[in-house]
């Protein structure tokens, strides 16, 4: 009985020893301290102007939130646009004439100071190399005009045009057919008054440069360029040095064609053919008011090409400003436009 006591007593000792040594390592332990936490600092109340830009601030962003969620859950995300094509850059109309003189290149001139070109008189500015030629027109504008233009315009080609003030007033739209063609038009005086003649005064000869180029700028409603030939090429110290200041360039003459005093289109062609065999290059003087220059152009067009000479066009780095003075004596001498209907058609007595 007292082995049984015994028994038991072992038994509770332990089973006291085992309670306790798990107490020991489940219990939390009195050095692990928990954290501390520090209370906020108390924010400074919002002004009421801080209190609405805020307000804005998020209800703007909600907005646009619930904008963009609405948007994606309406349709699917887009596919990346492609980038923009170039866009296409407009090409010169092209020549219907494949075997065509045309233009070998273009010169842009800058007319400052006056220069002058043509070897019969300025010999400064030699800018033609061998074979080339420029093409010139004085005195129209004229009905034989659009046959020139048409004759230029079958070879693809360009000229420079010197019309002559008076000439504008009668046929401002044969004027107005250069310029369509995208010819350079200068000026050849108002009256094509001999400006070296001793009867005119520096005043009247200065008269005859300004009113030709108004005139021209009337008709073409733009300003034409600042090149200027003289009437039969005469000149004077007084009137080159004006062109000077008014920085306009004035022309002379390479070749001459003569076709104010040929009796013929074949006796034009010779004379410009035989003059370029001696000369090689050049700036070509006609006249689009003279009928046998209209007939010959075709033709000689041709020679040139199969000669093989080559077209420089001429055009002007700046456009003339001409003189509001000159302007208004223009206006005033500015002719009604007819329009080619017979009167009978325009005005008809019905009662008498």
């Amino acid at each position: 009985m007292r082995s049984a006591l015994g028994l038991m007593l072992a038994s509770v000792v332990t089973a006291i020893m085992i309670a306790g040594v798990w107490f020991w390592t489940s219990s939390p332990r009195a050095d692990a301290a928990p954290p501390q936490t520090t209370a906020a600092a108390k924010a400074d109340p919002l002004s009421a102007a801080a209190k609405q830009a805020a307000r804005d601030d998020v209800e703007t962003t909600a907005a646009l939130a619930k904008r963009a969620d609405a948007t994606q859950a309406a349709a699917p995300a887009a596919a990346p646009a492609p980038a923009p094509a170039p866009a296409p850059v407009a090409a010169a109309p092209k020549c219907a004439n494949p075997d065509a003189l045309g233009i070998s290149r273009t010169v842009v001139v800058d007319t400052n100071g006056g220069p002058g070109f043509g070897f019969l008189q300025y010999k400064q500015y030699d800018f033609l190399t061998d074979k080339e030629v420029v093409l010139t027109f004085d005195d129209g504008p004229w009905p034989t005009t659009p046959a020139v233009l048409k004759a230029l315009a079958d070879e693809c080609t360009k000229a420079v045009f010197f019309p002559i003030g008076l000439h504008t007033t009668y046929h401002p739209d044969i004027l107005r057919q250069v310029a369509a063609a995208g010819h350079t038009i200068g000026a050849h005086t108002w009256s094509h008054a001999h400006l070296a003649s001793k009867k005119l005064t520096e005043q009247q000869a200065k008269d005859e440069i300004e009113k030709g180029f108004s005139a021209v700028k009337l008709a073409l409603g733009a300003n034409p360029a600042p090149f200027f030939r003289f009437p039969a090429l005469a000149h004077t110290p007084a009137t080159t040095a004006y062109l000077g200041t008014r920085n306009i360039a004035m022309f002379s003459v390479d070749v001459d064609s003569n076709d104010f005093k040929s009796k013929s289109a074949d006796e034009v062609i010779n004379n410009v053919m035989t003059k370029l065999d001696k000369e090689h290059k050049g700036i070509i003087l006609m006249h689009d008011l003279q009928k046998h220059t209209a007939q010959a152009l075709p033709t000689l067009l041709r020679k040139l090409k199969a000669g093989g000479y080559k077209v420089v066009w001429m055009k002007a780095k700046t456009q003339l400003e001409t003189l509001p003075e000159y302007d208004a004596m223009m206006v005033k001498t500015e002719k009604p436009i007819a329009t080619g209907r017979p009167i009978g058609n325009v005005v008809q007595t019905v009662a008498e």
